[in-house]
């Protein structure tokens, strides 16, 4: 059986890395020796020049929101907005409601 890895991000570098257990509790970026945030296994980096993309991930990652798999859901992390229009709509319904800001932005239908 392999190691099991998952996915680390440095949102200042735009850089992805998937690392095993093997590299400690704390992980930090190759390039600019931040401290990098642990995504899940089952995440999709945006490509380095998607500025969308990559300021999407960062309301989503600010929020909570991680991309694990699970069982229970099929074979993916589940539903997570794309662009910064459906974080927007989210994040106003989440306002409106008063639900959680990350309850919302993984809600498939608002």
């Amino acid at each position: 059986m392999g190691i099991r890895r998952t996915s680390y991000v440095c949102l200042p570098c735009r850089a992805s890395y998937k690392q095993g257990d093997d590299h400690g509790p704390e992980r930090r970026c190759p390039r600019c020796a931040q401290p990098m945030t642990g995504v899940g296994s089952a995440f999709q980096p945006p490509r380095r020049r998607d500025t969308e993309g990559w300021r999407v991930l960062s309301v989503l990652l600010h929020a909570g929101v991680r991309f694990h798999t699970s069982c229970c859901q099929g074979c993916g992390p589940g539903y997570r907005p794309r662009t910064l229009a459906e974080v927007k709509a989210r994040v106003a319904y989440a306002r409106r409601t008063g639900e959680p800001l990350a309850k919302a932005l993984v809600r498939p239908v608002v």
